[in-house]
């Protein structure tokens, strides 16, 4: 499954399918702040959970009461700065963050082109990743070492996986979500390989 067949493929979803689909995405990212926040003390994952959790609610349930806005006005301030953290770690942080507020925006807006880019970032985290593990080993990243990284190769595979799951749901509910939501963790690893504490 090529890179550009995925996103293809995901835009062809409709906009329920896709929004699930973006919100699984952050499931596997969002224990890489959980990661970074131990290690360095700053930001709080319980903020990323809750807005989610609340992502997952407004999704199923449109018409409910939620406002999205404070949302994000609590996750802003858990957003790491480059600049304070000499550790990988704060790139898929600021990810993570990054991938949630476009989602948020994304439900608000109704703009699907954010659902996409949320499976981009999380395939991006995972390039940045794989550059620093081969940097770390003297060999001069490419795009090819990248793409046929098996962290590269296994990232596309599991988003072919979550979208062929999304594609054959007879119906977006509750059930389905949480069908959804068991296959995005069932390999108990975070898209960049990090083993998520069960």
């Amino acid at each position: 499954m090529t890179k550009a067949n995925n996103f293809q493929r995901i835009r062809e979803l409709n906009y329920l399918q896709k929004a699930v689909l973006a919100a699984a995405i952050l499931e596997r990212m969002l224990p890489n702040y959980g990661l970074f926040s131990e290690a360095t003390g700053f930001g709080d994952e319980t903020t990323l959970r809750n807005a989610l959790n609340v992502c997952w609610e407004k999704v199923l349930l449109p018409k409910s009461k939620i406002s999205l806005e404070k949302q994000i006005e609590k996750i802003e301030p858990n957003v790491p700065e480059l600049k304070d953290y000499d550790m990988f770690g704060t790139y898929a942080a600021i990810d993570v963050a990054t991938a949630l507020l476009g989602f948020i925006q994304g439900v608000m807006s109704k703009d699907e082109s954010e659902f996409v880019n949320v499976a981009k970032i999380s395939q991006a985290t995972v390039a940045r990743y794989i550059e620093f593990l081969l940097m770390a080993e003297d060999i001069e990243p490419d795009n090819q070492h990248v793409r046929e990284h098996p962290l590269m190769q296994y990232e596309i595979e599991v988003l072919g996986e979550l979208i062929d799951c999304v594609a054959q749901m007879p119906r977006i509910d509750n059930q389905s979500v949480k069908t959804l939501k068991a296959l995005a963790l069932s390999d108990g690893q975070t898209n960049i390989g990090l083993a998520i504490d069960a």
